[in-house]
């Protein structure tokens, strides 16, 4: 018997897709262990819990943790109700965390610092495959392990504001006034926003729902301006496929966010890109550079970085990874999610053969594993994990038996305004085009800013900016 047998598989994070991987590895009789570095279980999700996702429950929830949860009479949410981040948590996450198949398997506190092979560093090959792997937690504790699947996510690595992937200049010095992504702008946070200006910079659903909020917030405190920056020339990718998205909330999302752009309610920058911060009076000059090397600058209270996030691979520093030079996911992976293209449809399904490294038994999933791309959804990941547990259970068959059923955004290009045919986006999708991945989703499958109203907004002022490449 190896060495390796007799070791758990250990999962990285307690979060839906660190969750899901255990009800997998508990059917598959696997042991395991999860470490989650938070307090509870869902902890980042817990962060935006007053945001509301715009997938249904029946996209959020693992097959395999539910039939755990049905079996010891979980009731079920309304499978067609959209939940906030809290009710995620606290209905779903933290009962599936209490079940006594994975409760006693969980440990918190357990922020993992690296990870390695016992006694072998990176450049060692001889018997490789058949050591173990050795996790060494911030504490100083260390865990032995068969087998790893890192589903520890992007939440805590946001990108910065810099447009050349490199923080702005002055950066640091204004983090008293810099906010990353889903501040609790119509809740706890309040106070920072009303009556002050803020600066949204991102194109991604993060930076709509908080554009939202801001609105909202503008119609009852006077003195509150909002202004959204975004980088390209075209704000088309962020207001999505409108009726035709497959989730109506998530094509609501961007109908109403435009409605608040036409109407004047919210102030779009584009072509906007963040050179220097500087505090001023207590204040922060923002000054930006436009794609024909001009230079402009605007005075805010407040700006909000809705830019995305990065993985962050330093805990496996001492792994044999391959991971592609521009995603930062594994290179077979990285071409099927791959913003930059143009095409139809949704993300491919992917699985175990998509997610190995040269290190054999080392697997990201989850967000972290789609590298720099935005587009992950939370059924993707319970795709992938399924997957990856098959495989180490040695059912090769069930492990490459992935299938993938997600919902279509209504919106053709990832960037519509860069498309290099000059086509419609809304024209039929050129042959032997690859399977299409769809929008930026935001962090977990999607968000939306809670609650949702669908409510008729002012015409557009004349010269409005209209944008949309599927609008009329």
């Amino acid at each position: 018997m190896r060495a390796l047998d007799n070791l758990p598989v250990v999962v990285i994070g307690a979060g839906p897709v660190g969750l899901a991987a255990a009800a997998n590895l508990h059917e598959r009789g696997i042991a395991f262990t999860i470490l989650e570095a938070g307090d509870c279980a869902g902890a980042a999700v817990r962060q935006w819990g007053h945001v509301r996702v715009f997938s249904p429950w029946r996209y959020n929830i693992d097959p395999a943790a539910r039939r755990l949860l049905n079996d010891a009479g979980w009731v079920a949410p309304d499978l067609e109700a959209l939940p906030t981040g809290a009710e995620l948590a606290a209905d779903y996450l933290q009962p599936l965390a209490e079940l006594p198949q994975l409760k006693p398997h969980l440990r918190y506190g357990a922020r993992v610092e690296a990870i390695s092979r016992l006694g072998l560093d990176r450049l060692r090959t001889a018997g490789r495959e058949h050591t173990p792997f050795l996790i060494r937690l911030a504490d100083g504790d260390e865990v032995l392990a068969g087998a790893v699947i890192d589903a520890s996510g992007t939440w805590g690595t946001p990108n910065v504001l810099g447009a050349s992937g490199l923080p702005a200049r002055g950066e640091a010095t204004v983090a008293a006034f810099l906010e990353h992504a889903l501040p609790d702008v119509l809740g706890t946070d309040r106070d920072r926003f009303a009556g002050r200006h803020t600066l949204v910079v991102g194109a991604g659903h993060s930076a709509a729902n908080t554009l939202l909020s801001l609105a909202e917030l503008a119609a009852g405190e006077p003195g509150t301006e909002v202004t959204w920056a975004i980088r390209t020339a075209s704000p088309a990718r962020t207001y999505g496929g409108g009726d035709a998205d497959a989730l109506p909330a998530r094509g609501a999302l961007g109908s109403r966010l435009r409605a608040h752009v036409d109407a004047g309610r919210i102030r779009l920058l584009t072509g906007f890109s963040v050179h220097t911060l500087t505090p001023t009076d207590g204040r922060v000059a923002v000054v930006v550079r436009h794609a024909d090397d001009g230079e402009e600058s605007i005075t805010v209270d407040r700006i909000v970085a809705a830019t995305g996030f990065r993985p962050d691979h330093t805990i496996a520093s001492e792994l044999r990874l391959d991971l592609d030079p521009v995603m930062g996911a594994t290179r077979a992976l990285a071409p099927l999610i791959d913003p930059n293209e143009h095409s139809c449809g949704t993300v491919p399904p992917h699985g175990v053969d998509e997610l190995s490294h040269p290190e054999v038994g080392y697997y990201a999933v989850g967000m972290k594993s789609y590298g720099r791309a935005p587009t992950f959804l939370m059924a993707t990941g319970y795709e992938q994990v399924r997957s990856v547990v098959a495989a180490l259970a040695g059912d090769w068959d069930a492990a490459r038996d992935v299938q993938l059923d997600l919902p279509e955004t209504g919106v053709c290009n990832s960037n519509p305004a860069d498309s290099a045919t000059g086509d419609s986006c809304c024209g039929p999708a050129p042959t032997g085009e690859p399977a299409a991945r769809g929008l930026a989703t935001g962090i977990t499958g999607g968000l939306l800013s809670a609650p949702l109203h669908l409510v008729t907004l002012d015409a557009a002022p004349a010269g409005g900016q209209t944008g949309g490449c599927c609008g009329s």
